[in-house]
């Protein structure tokens, strides 16, 4: 009986659910939107690139030539720095010590120096008296140059323990912005390529992109082309750029997540250029969308010319 009564009941709701079903996956789902609408080429003909914000002397990853424990932070994130101002220290007490003992060597060995200067002084006044032999006098020169040297050894290793000394504390190599600090207090600084970097330094003033160009649009990059980059997420964000320099050499294509080992098989050609940064929100590491003004797909005029030139 009571199968019976439950066999038709789960038939029942076995057909519903498939009508359910079957009305879910026949449903269209709208597309999402994007976030920001892909800009639009100023320019009738020309070359797109994706570009990278970075500083106008490239983003240099700043190391230490000495490995240790941090114990000074001069700097943060932000901070506009001149050449040559410190930016962190490596614990510097044992080097410190090696300072202070070579200096108290060089005090003890020039004071020897003044000694036998004065012991010769004599022996000298005394030799002319002929109350001291001449190789007694002799004697005491070479001591004051055996002296001598030994001032001059004790000032070459004080001159290196200060150095070791100095090369604790990194330094800024040029005027800059840090861009990134990944040190702290307390922690241990290797030396060496890091794959992220202890500090990131970079002139931002101007701001630079670095537009990767595929190879088989590289022939028509014109120096003197107008250019306009787009910030990629917000075409409202646009700049106009001035053509500084290219990379003549053409090269894989990296990616541009910031990992040097991430390659794909396209090769680019890579044109950097200043950007207007005008109070725009841009800033280093950001990506651009760039469109530069070029000719036509039109290689008659590069067949003129080798056909001219040809005898």
């Amino acid at each position: 009986m009571f199968r019976t009564s439950i066999l038709p009941l789960l038939a029942v709701a076995g057909v519903g659910l498939g009508i359910y079903a079957a009305t879910l996956s026949s449903r269209v789902t709208s597309p999402a939107r994007p976030v920001s609408e892909a800009p639009q080429p100023p320019y009738p003909n020309f070359v797109a690139g994706a570009g990278i914000v970075e500083a106008n002397t490239e983003n240099i990853s700043i190391g230490t030539q000495v490995a240790g424990i941090v114990s000074k932070i001069y700097v943060k994130v932000g901070d506009k720095i001149k050449a040559g101002a410190p930016l962190f220290t490596i614990d510097e007490r044992a080097q410190g010590a090696e300072v202070t003992t070579r200096r108290a060597s060089l005090q003890i060995t020039e004071a020897q120096l003044a000694n036998a200067k004065y012991e010769l002084q004599i022996a000298e006044g005394l030799t002319g008296k002929q109350v001291m032999s001449i190789e007694e006098r002799d004697l005491r020169r070479y001591l004051v140059l055996q002296i001598q040297a030994q001032v001059a050894q004790a000032k070459a290793q004080l001159a290196s323990a200060e150095t070791d000394l100095d090369r604790l504390t990194t330094t800024a190599p040029l005027d800059g912005q840090v861009l990134q600090l990944k040190v702290h207090l307390g922690e241990f600084a290797p030396t060496g390529v890091l794959e992220t970097p202890l500090l990131m330094l970079g002139n931002v003033d101007p701001l630079c992109v670095r537009v990767d160009f595929d190879e088989n649009e590289a022939w028509r990059v014109r120096s003197d082309a107008r250019a306009v980059g787009y910030l990629r997420g917000n075409k409202a964000i646009t700049t106009p750029l001035k053509f500084v320099r290219l990379e003549p050499y053409v090269s894989p294509k990296k990616s541009l997540t910031g990992d040097s080992t991430e390659r794909v098989d396209t090769r680019v050609l890579q044109v950097i250029y200043a950007l207007e940064r005008r109070g725009l929100p841009i800033h280093v590491g950001q990506q651009m969308d760039v469109f530069v003004e070029a000719p036509a797909h039109d290689n008659t005029s590069f067949g003129r010319q080798e056909s001219e030139q040809l005898p």
